[in-house]
C-alpha cells in the first residue's frame, strides 16, 4: 500500500502534536502522573489515521478478491456461450462489482480503445495491487496466448481463488484462539510488571533497609540502598513492555494472516495499551 498524505492525516498529526505540546506546557512542570500517558495518547492520535488506512486497505483487498470471483465467473459464462473474451468483458459494463468497479471500468475502456488484451489484463492485475488477482490474470494471459481452452482456464482460476480464500479462512479460524491467547499473555505480562513496581520492589527495599539497620551498618556512605535506588526500574519495565508488545504483535500477525507486516497493527495496539496502562497505574 502506497503511503498518501491527505488532509485528515495532517489534521491528526496536528492534533497529536497539540496533545504532546499541552503535556509539556501544563503537566511537565508539576510532575503530573498523567504527563507521559498524555504523550502516548498524542503519539497514538498522530498514527491513528495511518492505522485506520491499513485496516481499510485490508478490508478493500478482501472485497476485491470476492468481487473478482464474480467478475471471472461472469466472463467465463460469456465465453462458454461463444462470446469472445473482449466482448464478454464489455457486456459487464453496467455490472456492480463494489471495490473492483474502478478497475473493471478501466479494463473495459482499454479494450474499447484497442489496447491489446494481454496488456489490459496485466494492467488490471497490477492496478488492483492484489497478489491473488495478479497471479490469476497472469495465468489467463498465458492461457490466452497459448491458445488453450480459455473457459476451462477461467473455471480453474475461479477454483484456485476459492481454494486460497478457503485456506485463509480456515487458518484465521484455527489461529483465533492463538490470537486471544497472545493478547491474554501480554496483559498478564503487564500485570506482572505493575505488581513488581508497585508492590514487590518497595517491599524489597524496606526489607533491605530493615536488615541493614538490624546489622548495625551505617548509611552514611550510601552502600547497597543507594545502589538499588539509582536503578530506574520504571524505564526498564516500560522498555520490556514495549519490546514484548512489538514482537508479540508481529507473531500474532504471522500466525493469523501469514505476514509479519500484518502484525504491525497488533504491535501498535499492544505497545500503546502497555505504555498507557503502566504509566497511568505506576505514575511513571
Amino acid at each position: 500500500m502506497k503511503l498518501k498524505i491527505k488532509i485528515r492525516h495532517i489534521v491528526g498529526i496536528l492534533i497529536g502534536l497539540a496533545i504532546v505540546g499541552f503535556s509539556f506546557l501544563f503537566l511537565y512542570d508539576i510532575q503530573s502522573r498523567w504527563f507521559k500517558p498524555f504523550i502516548g495518547v498524542g503519539i497514538f492520535v498522530m498514527l491513528l489515521q495511518f492505522w485506520l488506512d491499513s485496516l481499510k486497505e485490508t478490508k478493500r483487498q478482501k472485497e476485491v478478491e470476492l468481487k473478482f470471483l464474480e467478475f471471472i465467473r461472469a466472463v467465463s459464462d460469456g465465453v462458454k456461450a461463444g462470446i469472445p473474451i473482449p466482448k464478454a468483458i464489455k457486456e459487464l459494463k453496467g455490472a456492480d462489482y463494489g471495490a473492483l468497479n474502478p478497475f473493471v471500468k478501466k479494463l473495459i475502456y482499454q479494450i474499447e480503445w484497442g489496447i491489446p488484451l494481454r496488456d489490459s489484463f496485466v494492467r488490471f492485475g497490477r492496478n488492483t495491487n492484489n497478489k491473488v488477482v495478479k497471479r490469476a490474470m497472469t495465468i489467463i494471459v498465458e492461457a490466452e496466448e497459448s491458445g488453450g481452452n480459455i473457459s476451462e482456464v477461467l473455471d480453474s482460476v475461479v477454483n484456485s481463488v476459492l481454494q486460497v480464500r478457503k485456506i485463509r479462512e480456515e487458518r484465521k479460524s484455527n489461529t483465533f484462539s492463538q490470537l486471544i491467547q497472545g493478547y491474554f499473555v501480554f496483559f498478564v505480562f503487564i500485570g506482572i510488571m505493575v505488581v513488581l513496581q508497585v508492590y514487590l520492589l518497595p517491599q524489597l527495599g524496606d526489607i533491605g533497609v530493615t536488615a541493614l539497620a538490624g546489622s548495625g551498618m551505617g548509611f552514611g556512605g550510601g552502600g547497597v540502598s543507594e545502589g538499588v535506588a539509582s536503578i530506574n526500574f520504571n524505564l526498564i519495565f516500560i522498555g520490556l513492555i514495549m519490546v514484548q508488545g512489538f514482537f508479540s504483535g508481529l507473531l500474532i500477525g504471522k500466525f493469523s494472516e501469514g505476514k509479519l507486516m500484518s502484525g504491525l497493527k497488533h504491535s501498535v495496539i499492544m505497545m500503546l495499551i502497555g505504555y498507557l496502562a503502566f504509566s497511568s497505574i505506576v505514575g511513571y
